[in-house]
C-alpha cells in the first residue's frame, strides 16, 4: 500500500529549498547552452507519487529540489545523522574509507536498535551508488528512513520482523565528482556523480579481485551480517523501452546456488512485480540488446560472472538481485520505484524469510564434482519468453545521419509491443572444470592470501608434510593489448603433471566449505575471473637467471654424450631449417633441458589435489 506522510512546517524546509535553489541557479547546475537531447518521454503517473513529502521537518534534499538534484556527501551524512538522532532504531557506522579518505557509511535499521548479527531476524542489505552517477537508491533510502522515523505503520511492522542495512553511497569519491555533464544518456539528477572511484577503477568490476577498499568494506559487511537478500542498485545504459525498474539474477539453469535461484524466481520475483505494478511502475527483466542498430533482433539473458555482484552472490550463496532502473526515465520516477522495490524486498523477507534461509543452507551444503566457470550464449534464441505476453518496447526508426554517415536508431517515444522477441540465453558451458579437493597456495603469495580471507574463504595449514599434487604449466598464453581495471589481463592454455611437494611453505584451501565454489572460481586459472587471469601471478612469465654460451655450450656437449635420447631429439629438431639456422634457439634447446633452467617459469604456483 502506498502512503503519504506530511510533516509539520519548519524552518528546515525553507533551508532545504534554499539549498536546492542554490544548486539549480549556480553555474555547475544551471541550464546549459549545450546538452544532449534525449528521446521523447512517455507520460507517467503512479500511486508511488503519494510517497513524496513536500513540506515539514523531514523533507529530503532530493524532494526539496523537486528531484532535480541529489544531496552531496556531507549533506547526505548530515540528513542521516538527524534521522539517527531522532530514532534509536537507526544506527550508523563507518565501514571503511575510500581511496580519497572519505568514510563509507553503513546504516542499520532494526526494531529497538538490536544487533542484526544476533537478533535472529532475516536481513536485507541495500547498496546504492557503486556507480555514483546511478544514485537512485540513496535518495529512496532517505525517504524510507524518514517515513520510518515519522511512524509509518507498515514499515514499523516490517522492521519488527526484518533487519535493514543500507549503504547510501558506496563510491563516495566518484559521488563528489558531480556535474551536469557526467552522464549523457540519463535523466537526472543534474549533479550526478562519476562512474569510477578516486583511482579510476570501476568498483562494479571488482567483486572477485577486491582491489578497491570500498568493495573490501562491502565484503566485510556481507561476511559479518550474512544478509538473506542483497540489492545492488544501478541505472541502465542502452536501449529505450517502457519498463522503468528492471532487475535480474543468475538463472537456475546456470546457477551455483540453484535453490536460491529458484526462490528468487518463484517467490521474490512475483512479490516485486506485484508491488511495483500496484504502485504504477512497469517492472521488467535486465535488458541487453544484441544489436544496437536493430532492437528487434532480440535481447540477451545474461549469466553474470563473479566480477559482478549477482555473479559473486551466486557463488557465495548470498541471494543477490541486480537492480537497473531505466536511465531514460525521470529521476523522480526512478527514485519512487526504488523505494517501492526496497519495501517489497523487506516484505518478502518478513513473509518468506524461513524459506530463503533453508535455500541458503541447502546451497551451502552442495559439493558438486564439476563446476562451470564461464557461460556462453546460445546461438539459437528462445522465442517462447515473450510469446504470450509481449516485450514492452518503444518504437524506433532508422535514419541516415550526416554525423556518422550511416543509419542510426531514432527512438520515437511511442509504446510498442514486441511479441515473440528473441531471447539469447547464456546457458552454454564455455569453461567447465573438475572441482579439486583442495588448492595449495604458496605462503609468499601474500596478496592473494589476503584477498581470499577478505572474501571469507577458510584457509588452513596443510595436513601432512608432503603430498603428490597436480601442477599446471602454461602451454600458451596471451596478454591483453591494454589495461582493464588496473590490470593487464592474461589468458592461457595449460598442461598438467604430478609433483611431490613439501607442504611447509603452503596453505591449504579446501573446497569442502560453504565458499568452496568461490575458491574454485578464484584459484582455477581457467576461470575468467580467476586471480590468474586478472594478472595476480604475472611473475611466472618472467625469467631472472640466464646462460652464457661459454658455459652452456660445453654443458650441452656433455648432455649429448650422456643422453642418447636427447641426442636423437636434437638431431630431429635440426631437420627444421629455421631451428638449424638459429644459434640461440639451438642453445635454448639445451638450456631448457638442463638442471639450470628456472623450474618456476610458466608454472602456475597454485597446486591442486584431486
Amino acid at each position: 500500500m502506498i502512503k503519504r506522510i506530511k510533516c509539520a512546517n519548519s524552518p528546515l524546509f525553507t533551508q532545504y529549498m534554499l539549498v536546492a535553489a542554490f544548486l539549480v541557479s549556480h553555474s555547475a547546475y544551471s541550464a546549459p547552452q549545450l546538452q544532449a537531447p534525449l528521446p521523447t518521454l512517455l507520460p507517467w503517473q503512479g500511486e508511488s507519487e503519494q510517497l513524496i513529502v513536500s513540506e515539514g521537518d523531514w523533507v529530503t534534499p532530493a524532494e526539496a529540489g523537486g528531484f532535480s538534484t541529489t544531496p552531496d556527501y556531507q549533506q547526505t551524512r548530515a540528513f542521516i545523522d538527524r534521522l539517527a538522532k531522532a530514532n534509536p532504531d537507526i544506527k550508523t557506522q563507518d565501514i571503511g574509507s575510500s581511496t580519497g579518505g572519505r568514510k563509507v557509511q553503513l546504516v542499520t535499521l532494526t526494531a529497538g536498535g538490536s544487533d542484526p548479527k544476533t537478533n535472529g531476524k532475516p536481513t536485507l542489505l541495500v547498496q546504492a551508488g557503486i556507480h555514483s552517477g546511478e544514485i537512485d537508491g540513496k535518495d529512496a533510502s532517505l525517504m524510507l528512513l524518514r517515513d520510518y522515523v515519522n511512524g509509518d505503520r507498515e514499515l514499523r511492522q516490517l522492521i519488527e520482523r526484518v533487519n535493514l542495512l543500507l549503504i547510501p553511497i558506496l563510491n563516495v569519491d566518484g559521488h563528489e565528482r558531480a556535474d551536469l555533464y557526467t552522464r549523457m544518456n540519463q535523466r537526472g539528477p543534474d549533479n550526478a556523480g562519476w562512474r569510477t572511484n578516486g583511482n579510476n577503477l570501476n568498483i562494479n568490476r571488482d567483486y572477485s579481485k577486491l582491489d578497491t577498499p570500498e568493495l573490501r568494506a562491502v565484503m566485510e559487511v556481507i561476511n559479518t551480517y550474512q544478509p538473506e537478500l542483497y540489492l545492488d542498485i544501478h541505472v541502465t545504459d542502452g536501449e529505450d523501452y517502457q519498463y522503468d525498474i528492471t532487475f535480474g539474477y543468475n538463472g537456475a539453469f546456470a546457477s551455483d546456488s540453484p535453490a536460491i535461484a529458484q526462490w528468487l524466481k518463484s517467490s521474490l520475483q512475483d512479490r516485486l512485480d506485484t508491488a511495483l505494478t500496484a504502485a504504477g511502475h512497469i517492472p521488467g527483466p535486465l535488458i541487453f540488446g544484441v544489436n544496437s542498430q536493430n532492437f528487434a533482433d532480440g535481447i540477451s539473458h545474461w549469466t553474470a560472472s563473479p566480477r559482478f555482484s549477482n555473479g559473486l552472490g551466486d557463488l557465495r550463496h548470498t541471494p543477490t538481485v541486480l537492480v537497473e532502473n531505466h536511465s531514460l526515465k525521470p529521476y523522480r520516477q526512478r527514485v519512487l520505484g526504488t523505494y517501492v522495490f526496497i519495501e517489497a524486498g523487506l516484505r518478502a523477507l518478513a513473509e518468506d524469510g524461513e524459506t530463503i534461509r533453508k535455500a541458503i543452507t541447502s546451497d551451502r551444503q552442495r559439493r558438486p564434482e564439476n563446476q562451470v566457470l564461464a557461460w556462453g550464449s546460445n546461438e539459437k534464441p528462445d522465442l517462447t519468453v515473450y510469446a504470450e505476453e509481449p516485450f514492452k518496447g518503444i518504437a524506433y526508426r532508422k535514419e541516415k545521419n550526416p554525423i556518422t554517415g550511416s543509419e542510426q536508431v531514432v527512438w520515437l517515444g511511442e509504446a510498442k509491443d514486441y511479441p515473440g522477441l528473441p531471447v539469447f540465453v547464456d546457458d552454454v558451458k564455455a569453461v567447465e572444470v573438475r572441482v579439486p579437493r583442495a588448492f595449495y597456495l604458496p605462503k609468499n603469495e601474500k596478496l592473494v592470501l589476503e584477498r581470499l580471507k577478505t572474501h571469507g574463504i577458510e584457509v588452513s595449514e596443510p595436513k601432512g608434510q608432503t603430498a603428490k599434487l597436480t601442477r599446471f604449466s602454461v602451454d600458451n598464453h596471451k596478454f591483453a593489448d591494454s589495461p582493464f581495471e588496473g590490470h593487464f589481463r592474461v589468458s592461457g592454455e595449460f598442461k598438467e603433471d604430478q609433483v611431490e611437494v613439501p607442504l611447509a611453505d603452503y596453505v591449504e584451501i579446501s573446497t569442502d566449505q560453504p565458499l568452496g565454489r568461490l575458491a574454485v572460481a578464484l584459484l582455477d586459472p581457467r576461470g575468467p575471473d580467476s586471480f590468474f587471469q586478472w594478472g595476480f601471478f604475472n611473475q611466472i612469465f618472467q625469467r631472472t637467471e640466464y646462460y652464457e654460451p661459454y658455459a652452456l655450450v660445453p654443458l650441452a656437449e656433455r648432455m649429448l654424450e650422456q643422453n642418447p635420447a636427447l641426442k636423437k631429439e636434437f638431431e630431429q629438431r635440426l631437420q627444421d631449417k629455421a631451428f638449424a639456422e638459429d644459434p640461440r634457439a639451438r642453445m635454448n634447446f639445451f638450456y631448457e633441458r638442463s638442471p639450470y633452467y628456472d623450474q618456476a617459469y610458466l608454472k602456475y604456483p597454485v597446486l591442486m589435489k584431486y
